[in-house]
């Protein structure tokens, strides 16, 4: 039989501890993300998805345990200041967006370009109208603020900017959060597109069940402060877990049930 085959881990997390305010959030988790898949992090609420995420992109120093991100420990890396250069290698899309409200998408998308290159300010523009295209805003939507612009636009936007520094790795915050069923489609086949033709890697936190269905290729489970379970959905469905059989039944429509084991 043929053994699988072991990808690199773009980002990783090994017996991972986070405490915030006294209470413990994660309890040894491990985890990787590996390189060229999408990868869904799910749970409840409360269970420390952002905050892994934080952890993963420097923003947070564990209790204990340890992080990797390109095959670079973390701790050691923000401690040394390489944690600068690690970013430029990663894109980040927050739940929200989290766009600069006072500036033009455009310059909200160049952002990145001028602050971490060397580029002439010309060039810069131009390769932040290239993103906005590449996520299929039309030429005029560079011009306006972000308020001017409907959920799923900001959405793309906010896309755009992460990608504006070719980064190997996404992390993306509930992408589809706050967007209609028509638009939340749109932006996973999308994403879809971006990871298989320009050879992505991403890890997105999401409560949408269809996202789960049409393009993460990995899901890991966070429960209880640990790692439940990771693998694909069907493996994922066969987990003995309260909160994840009321999570699968809430769409009981598209789901099949699982198939039962043989013995």
């Amino acid at each position: 039989m043929a053994q699988p085959v072991m990808r690199q881990a773009l980002a990783e997390a090994s017996h991972v501890v986070t405490r915030l305010g006294g209470k413990t959030i994660h309890r040894g988790v491990s985890l990787r993300v590996e390189q060229g898949q999408i990868t869904a992090l799910i749970g409840g609420s409360g269970t420390g998805k952002s905050v892994l995420l934080r952890v993963l992109c420097g923003l947070l120093v564990p209790v204990s345990g340890h992080a990797q991100l390109f095959g670079k420990d973390i701790v050691a890396a923000v401690r040394s200041g390489e944690i600068n250069q690690l970013r430029t290698r990663f894109g980040m899309l927050f739940q929200d967006g989290a766009l600069f409200s006072n500036l033009t998408v455009e310059q909200n998308v160049a952002a990145p370009l001028l602050e971490h290159t060397r580029l002439p300010r010309d060039t810069c523009f131009d390769l932040a109208r290239l993103k906005l295209s590449m996520v299929g805003l039309p030429a005029d939507a560079g011009d306006k603020l972000p308020d001017e612009l409907s959920g799923g636009m900001r959405k793309r936007a906010a896309l755009a900017r992460a990608l504006a520094l070719d980064p190997e790795l996404l992390f993306l915050d509930e992408p589809t959060s706050g967007l209609d069923p028509v638009s939340a489609r749109a932006f996973d086949q999308l994403l879809r597109t971006l990871c298989d033709n320009l050879g992505l890697t991403a890890l997105l936190i999401t409560h949408d069940l269809d996202t789960l269905l049409s393009i993460a290729d990995k899901i890991i489970v966070l429960a209880n402060g640990k790692v439940l379970g990771a693998g694909d959905l069907a493996s994922i469905r066969q987990l003995d877990d309260p909160w994840l059989q009321a999570y699968f039944a809430s769409r009981g429509d598209i789901l099949a049930p699982p198939p039962r084991e043989t013995r």
